[in-house]
């Protein structure tokens, strides 16, 4: 099974975080099928970037998002997400 979820990546106590399209089973920093977007979370307001787009794409073939980056899509409305 597919899921967009976040993979952490950045130097230690400086997070930033990649949401990403993976099966499943894999590591939270195992290649991932797709980078669909950025998350900032050190930035006042966090920065997100997310390619909406892809996003759609990957649920209409059948990828689940996880809870926090269901957060994120409802942070973000639709007209100002971007690559």
């Amino acid at each position: 099974m597919l899921m967009i979820r976040l993979a952490r990546v950045g130097a230690r106590k400086q997070p930033y975080y990649r949401v990403v399209v993976i099966e499943k089973e894999r590591a939270r920093n195992g290649r991932a099928l797709e980078v669909v977007g950025q998350y900032n979370p050190r930035t006042t307001p966090g920065t997100i970037n997310l390619v909406r787009d892809r996003i759609d794409y990957w649920v209409s073939k059948g990828a689940q998002v996880s809870d926090r980056v269901k957060k994120l899509l409802e942070k973000t409305p639709a007209a100002t997400t971007a690559a």
